[in-house]
């Protein structure tokens, strides 16, 4: 009886957590159950069959970018850099212009992101990923990361640190908290 109960909570505690998620998506710019391959909300990226359980992303239903990246480069940069990980794979896998945004589902798509949402894989002159954070490295960066939101993956910046795809804050750029004052910048950088 205990074990029924359990799952009966955990189901509930999952639906919850989906309609809030969908709610932040619903009317944001990865709202495409209006385009004509898809009519849901969630099927470009996720499926609840057969999705890839060993990618960052659960249940991925889209196909990853295989792409090698140019990598921004300063004099003052002091992070280890290195090509994006897997979450910001999952970003790029439509924006760096190498896969159709309706590849998913094992079909191969036509549809291609264009104008600025398009980066290309040259990210030189865009915002560092793929690079570990360096606490305290110079006089640039915290020794601590002040917002709770900014998110390391496996102590690197990647797209998803600073960018929500879910949109839960309710934003335009899907950042994960306000840059009011520049406070996400400052979550993590001295100046």
């Amino acid at each position: 009886m205990k074990k029924v109960h359990v799952l009966s909570v955990l189901a509930v505690g999952l639906m919850l957590v989906a309609g809030m998620v969908t709610a932040g998506i619903d009317g944001s710019k990865h709202d495409f159950e209006a385009t004509a391959w898809t009519d849901e909300i969630c099927e470009a990226c996720h499926t609840p069959h057969n999705g890839n359980t060993s990618f960052v992303a659960p249940l991925w239903n889209h196909v990853v970018t295989s792409a090698t990246y140019t990598l921004y480069s300063s004099a003052t940069l002091n992070g280890t850099k290195g090509q994006p990980g897997d979450v910001s794979k999952a970003c790029l896998s439509c924006h760096d212009g190498t896969v159709a945004v309706d590849s998913f589902g094992g079909s191969t798509g036509s549809t291609y992101i264009t104008g600025n949402a398009n980066f290309s894989t040259d990210l030189s002159n865009d915002h560092p990923i793929g690079i570990t954070y360096e606490t305290g490295a110079g006089t640039e960066m915290k020794n601590t990361i002040s917002i709770a939101a900014v998110q390391l993956w496996d102590s690197k910046v990647e797209c998803a640190s600073c960018h929500d795809v879910h949109n839960t804050a309710g934003n335009s750029y899907l950042l994960v908290n306000t840059n009011t004052g520049s406070a996400l910048c400052l979550a993590c950088h001295d100046k």
